[in-house]
């Protein structure tokens, strides 16, 4: 069983590791290896410490925490792309879970909760980006009510260019 929380400086570490080893994981044969692989749970923590040291702005850190601590975290706030209309849209930056959970619902939980405080915020519409050949993510998202809406952006990763899809959905 877990339960979600807001996360704390003290959760920095299990983050990180998360973060890393579910890049690893997911993107594996996606995302190059050479780019996986300079990944470090060390500097991914020096990052999110420095960066949890600063005003936190609106974005929010949720973490799942089960019996030995965290073993999921989700980051949201308001969109950081433009969206036409009347709507307030939030983004779901990042969600990971320890590898070894996946399937368990603790994603699905992390996800929820933050549908319900980004709802409690005034939030109408929730989008995310996901990497087009990242199947499992796309899945799991479309499960949970998010559609492709048709935008596209590419990020490079080691001189390969991926694409990502923008999903959103109704809160």
């Amino acid at each position: 069983m877990v339960h979600v929380r807001e996360m704390d400086a003290a959760d920095i570490e299990a983050v990180s590791t998360i973060r890393v080893r579910g890049w690893q994981a997911a993107y594996a044969g996606i995302v190059p290896r050479t780019y996986l692989d300079a990944m470090t749970v060390e500097s991914d923590a020096a990052l999110r410490r420095q960066w949890f040291s600063q005003p936190r702005g609106e974005s929010r850190d949720l973490v799942a925490v089960g019996e030995h601590g965290p073993v999921g975290w989700a980051c949201f706030g308001p969109c950081r792309s433009r969206i036409p209309g009347p709507r307030r849209v939030a983004e779901v930056y990042a969600l990971y879970v320890s590898p070894d959970l996946i399937g368990r619902g603790i994603g699905r939980r992390l996800l929820d909760e933050a549908h319900s405080r980004m709802a409690g915020q005034g939030f109408e519409t929730s989008a995310l980006w996901v990497l087009h050949d990242n199947q499992r993510a796309r899945r799991f998202y479309e499960r949970a009510g998010y559609r492709a809406d048709g935008a596209t952006q590419d990020d490079v990763y080691d001189e390969v260019t991926l694409t990502e899809l923008r999903y959103r959905r109704g809160l």
